[in-house]
């Protein structure tokens, strides 16, 4: 494929008409569109937020200038985002692990079913690696590579170029999230009441979208992207901004890698569809939107699972169910889920407080403490769809086994609440906030 370099942040125009494609390719906003008409953000394109600059862009109301733009991206980022379209080919770095590591990681992929499967020390096992690694077994074990004829080496190609547009500096939204979500994801797809009605092309939408949901998050919300004129904010029209990000960036990688080429036009043009509707239902602000469809699909008794909507739709709940899940995993994986996702909130609380910004629901770590956050998202967010959840699998054992990890995860959450009130001797002072707290995840503006 050949491509004529216009100027550095101008067009690139590629000159074979089967990649017969227009990139723009201005650093904040650099999209693919293809013949397939879905459009497609290039790999990294999502600028580091360089936090320097917020007090001038909001008080001015604008990202501004291409000048301005180019100051968002780190050299490294922009070095990573468009080394492809210089001709030079992304190398996976040699992952150098012992023997009896990679034993261990062998013996834990053998129990990959099981819902205790601990991510984190898979995680130190791979080197880091436990998305790529994860995804490379499940695509084999469920007879995906040889079912969709993948090459394995762009396979993992593909996979290291997911796993590498994770921001590693995020206390949640990382790679390792992403092969948590995916673990979990295999699990609800082995659910009796499912697994038998799910084809080929169902499993590797499933695993796809799990592992990529969350791709290239920045660390703060979409709130935050408003109320600082992000970019991409914009580009979206405020509405599930993350979420089309997440989608339109794994298209791009899908693109790049060529992972799929090989399939039919009206099959890849189908599959990237079906992902965008996947990631876009992790949207938590649509979150009563699903949950409604769901009981009342689960009252009227009318899901029909040969029916490909509705296997779809569920494929929806599940990864919705599995983007949520920590709350219902074993007490010391679900706290320290917990604490990282709250970690998260509270840095975005401490950069909006610097930059003289609102500070956002829930960021506040002087007021908004993890235990009350938790009761609230346990609460008003996980309890409602993962009840609903096990009326669809007919309460399995591994729903029951997940509502039961919940309920103890709630209580131990509630009894740490009541020892800092103790500590503080101001339980009658801090009850307001946790109820105004806990409404305010009821309300589902969550970071």
């Amino acid at each position: 494929m050949s491509c004529l370099m216009v100027e550095r942040c101008g067009e690139i125009l590629f000159e074979n008409p089967d990649q017969n494609a227009k990139c723009v390719c201005m650093l904040g906003d650099v999209r693919l569109r293809g013949q397939t008409g879905v459009p497609a953000e290039r790999r990294g394109s999502y600028p580091f937020i360089d936090f320097r600059l917020l007090n001038n862009t909001t008080h001015s109301g604008e990202i501004g200038t291409k000048k301005k733009v180019k100051r968002l991206l780190s050299f490294q980022r922009y070095f990573h985002a468009s080394r492809l379209l210089r001709g030079i080919i992304p190398q996976a770095p040699l992952h150098l692990l012992d023997e009896d590591y990679l034993g261990q990681a062998r013996h834990m992929l053998s129990k990959v079913g099981m819902w205790d499967f601990d991510i984190f020390l898979f995680d130190r096992l791979t080197n880091g690696n436990s998305l790529v690694t994860l995804l490379c077994h499940l695509f084999n074990t469920h007879g995906l590579i040889h079912h969709f004829k993948l090459d394995m080496v762009t396979l993992h190609r593909f996979l290291v170029m997911v796993q590498e547009d994770y921001h590693g500096q995020n206390p949640y939204h990382n790679a390792v999230h992403a092969a948590d979500v995916t673990q979990a994801m295999h699990c609800y797809l082995k659910e009796p009441k499912l697994a038998s009605f799910l084809t080929p092309l169902d499993i590797m939408l499933g695993l796809l979208a799990a592992a990529a949901h969350d791709v290239d998050h920045p660390g703060v919300n979409q709130p935050f992207l408003i109320k600082t004129n992000h970019h991409l904010a914009n580009l979206y029209q405020n509405m599930s901004v993350l979420e089309n990000h997440h989608w339109r960036s794994t298209i791009g990688m899908l693109r790049e890698s060529r992972l799929l080429a090989h399939l039919p036009k009206e099959m890849t043009q189908d599959i990237e569809q079906q992902l965008g509707s996947l990631i876009l239902a992790t949207d938590i602000n649509r979150q009563n939107e699903f949950l409604t469809r769901l009981k009342t699909h689960l009252h009227n008794k009318d899901l029909r699972l040969e029916d490909a909507h509705d296997r779809h739709f569920m494929l929806q709940i599940a990864l919705k169910c599995a983007d949520i899940c920590n709350p219902c995993r074993i007490w010391e994986m679900s706290k320290q889920w917990s604490e990282r996702v709250c970690e998260e909130f509270y840095r975005q609380g401490d950069l909006e407080q610097k930059f003289e910004l609102e500070i956002s629901p829930l960021c506040n770590q002087q007021k908004d403490s993890i235990p009350s956050i938790q009761i609230g998202f346990m609460t008003y967010i996980v309890e409602p769809l993962f009840r609903e959840w096990a009326r669809f699998t007919g309460n399995s054992s591994l729903s029951e086994n997940m509502l039961s990890h919940l309920a103890h995860n709630k209580a131990q959450w509630k009894s740490l609440l009541s020892k800092q009130h103790r500590r503080r001797g101001s339980t009658d002072h801090a009850g307001p906030g946790t109820e105004k707290e806990e409404q305010t995840v009821a309300e589902g503006d969550t970071p």
